[in-house]
């Protein structure tokens, strides 16, 4: 498997579920999510499957074997999700986990690259009389491993007597800036509304040199995170179109085609005449079934073949993913940013070098990314930096 080619597969499998988002479920408000917590869970699914359902999730998600895709898990936990606090880097953490329902066990295959490729911890539970209970104790589960941020993956009735399986990604990230911001500097200042109104919204500020880039429409900021003792380099990157109503478009640009992100990256360190980044918190959910059938992955997943590599049991020729559900948060400002994320599947059974501005002042694009492999852990967008749901 060449990790380099699957990280730029999944980055263009991210940017069209992003572009799908930010043009339905989040057009009207604030947005982070994370692609890669997603394609986990999506992962995790072709890895118990075959036939029709198989071949479908592996065109969406742009690889040719399941293997592929188990291989790709196994090495981002190895190489890009390693805590890095300890040397001084970001504090990360990526579990998955699953449940089953106590009358099933997982195929010996299937229990193999679940633990073996996504160190995914198995627990046996009772759906069929504590669906409510279980529920809950999935969402403890996401609770401690996104440092409390993400209370509730599963929401309210989301799993019954019916259901089989959960398949859960949690995805956690705190970083510093390498240079971190003066909090006494924050000032109030306009934030322009894509609607043409505008609110008053704390702005950070710096004097130092920047690394950015102007493109066509829009400017590219990179603000780095404390490296660590390792070569992993994360930092985040903002997209700012040059019109104060032209996210839209922007969106549209980043997600038709492939390979968009490596080709407008902030690569030079230039002095910053008037800088402003507003701090914001984000905090959304959405279920994926109708954003995934709008891309051409059509839920509930069934027919010949279907889930029948996950237990050992015919059972297995009537189950199908139910929803596929997710979460996540981001927190940016003079310290740095915190930000987790949480996805859950549910199984049931059918019956340039110059002087620039750049004032974030108006509606904008960001990701957190890892530089040295290009891996995207989280996107969304800021609409309006007051609003937190």
């Amino acid at each position: 498997m060449d990790l380099s080619a699957s990280i730029a597969n999944q980055t263009d499998v991210g940017l069209g579920i992003t572009k799908k988002l930010l043009q339905t479920e989040g057009k009207d408000k604030n947005v982070v999510y994370s692609p890669l917590s997603i394609h986990v869970v999506l992962s995790l699914i072709a890895a118990g499957s075959k036939g029709p359902t198989q071949e479908q999730i592996l065109s969406f998600l742009k690889s040719k074997f399941a293997g592929d895709l188990n291989s790709f898990a196994s090495e981002l936990v190895a190489v890009i999700f390693a805590d890095g606090s300890p040397t001084g880097g970001p504090r990360l953490s990526f579990a998955n986990g699953i449940w089953v329902d106590q009358p099933l066990a997982l195929k010996p295959s299937f229990k193999e690259v679940v633990e073996s490729a996504y160190k995914a911890a198995v627990n046996q539970v009772d759906f069929q009389t504590k669906a409510a209970e279980v529920a809950a104790g999935v969402n403890l589960w996401a609770e401690k491993e996104t440092s409390g941020l993400i209370k509730e993956v599963l929401p309210v009735g989301s799993v019954d007597a019916s259901t089989r399986l959960v398949f859960a990604n949690a995805l956690y990230f705190k970083g510093a800036w390498s240079e971190k911001f003066e909090a006494s500097f924050t000032k109030e200042s306009d934030f322009h509304l894509l609607d043409g109104s505008k609110v008053q919204a704390p702005f950070m500020t710096s004097k130092r040199k920047q690394f950015l880039s102007a493109y066509d429409g829009f400017k590219v900021l990179g603000l780095p995170y404390r490296q660590g003792e390792d070569k992993r380099r994360f930092s985040m990157h903002i997209y700012l179109p040059d019109a104060k109503d032209g996210l839209p478009a922007l969106v549209e640009k980043v997600g038709t085609g492939s390979g968009f992100l490596q080709r407008h990256l902030p690569y030079e360190q230039v002095s910053v005449s008037d800088f402003k980044l507003p701090k914001f918190k984000i905090s959304f959910g959405f279920e994926a079934t109708n954003l995934l059938k709008g891309l051409g992955v059509v839920l509930p997943f069934s027919g010949e073949g279907g889930l029948t590599e996950m237990v050992d049991s015919t059972v297995g020729q009537n189950l199908y993913v139910s929803s596929i559900y997710h979460k996540s948060f981001i927190e940016v400002n003079e310290e740095g940013t915190e930000a987790a994320a949480a996805s859950a599947g549910v199984i049931k059974l059918r019956g340039l070098p110059q002087t620039m501005d750049f004032v974030a002042d108006h509606p904008f694009l960001f990701l957190i990314k890892e530089e040295m492999t290009g891996t995207v852990l989280f996107i969304g967008h800021v609409l309006n930096p007051l609003a937190v749901d």
